[in-house]
């Protein structure tokens, strides 16, 4: 399957241990020397409404990731 950056964007992201929903794809990282994905950025939340800036950004591995689906990207996580 071939899909476009642009689509992974905004997707919802979930844990396949418990169901725990992660947050959703803001950006991701490529390993530019062999042109592939290492891993997904989830944005980390904002505190108090962004005026005290904002958690930790959650790092997937591209090693982590068990199924991309239409909407939804499942991975193994231990958070």
């Amino acid at each position: 399957m071939i899909q476009r950056i642009a689509e992974l964007k905004d997707r919802q992201v979930v844990c396949v241990k418990d169901g725990m929903i992660l947050g959703f794809v803001g950006d991701i990282e490529l390993d530019t020397e062999n042109g592939r994905l290492s891993s997904i950025i989830i944005y980390g939340k904002a505190k108090a409404f962004g005026l005290f800036g904002r958690e930790d950004d959650l790092v997937i591995p591209w090693e982590n990731i068990e199924i991309i689906g239409e909407e939804t990207i499942l991975v193994n996580c231990s958070i």
